[in-house]
């Protein structure tokens, strides 16, 4: 029987740096390879991550715990050009030894006002699988809103086709 690891005392976020890179490749490349979550070749090589996660967005931050332990990372960028550009979308992922410690409540919260200070003043999420039912209940608890489905929308490698949702919030 395992023991769920201690929750943090605190957790810190901040802007991430190239320094980082490591700590974000090791938490988000897992989910990236496992498929089940993000629409991302599985295949994606480092290089191709660094630039999706860490280079093109407008902000990537990290959430560091005791002893500033990796916890999560995010990245905030707009979701569509132009004159829709005001609407940003974000990533969040939880590593795996923080799952179920506030982590990414804390990295949503954090955002929100991340992206207001960026000048957005919506976020929505594109495709939140239906089976990722963690993430719905907790968007929805956040005050985001299921504002559409997209039905069989993923092809999932253990599920088949999966609905997802759009989700969104004004800020």
């Amino acid at each position: 029987m395992t023991t769920p690891a201690a929750k943090p005392a605190r957790i810190t976020l901040r802007a991430a740096t190239r320094a980082d890179w490591p700590a974000i490749w090791a938490m988000i490349a897992p989910v990236f390879r496992a498929g089940t979550t993000y629409a991302v070749d599985p295949n994606i090589t480092e290089d191709a991550a660094r630039t999706l996660w860490l280079d093109s967005p407008a902000a990537t931050f990290v959430a560091l715990g005791d002893q500033n332990t990796p916890l999560g990372t995010y990245y905030i960028k707009p979701n569509f050009a132009g004159a829709a550009n005001h609407i940003c979308n974000c990533g969040y992922i939880t590593a795996p030894q923080a799952a179920g410690q506030g982590v990414a409540t804390t990295m949503c919260t954090h955002s929100q006002t991340a992206a207001r200070d960026l000048g957005f003043t919506a976020m929505q999420f594109n495709l939140v699988l239906a089976s990722n039912t963690r993430a719905v209940a907790l968007w929805h608890h956040l005050g985001f809103s299921t504002v559409g489905l997209l039905p069989e929308a993923f092809r999932h490698p253990e599920l088949g086709l999966v609905n997802a949702h759009i989700m969104h919030k004004h800020l």
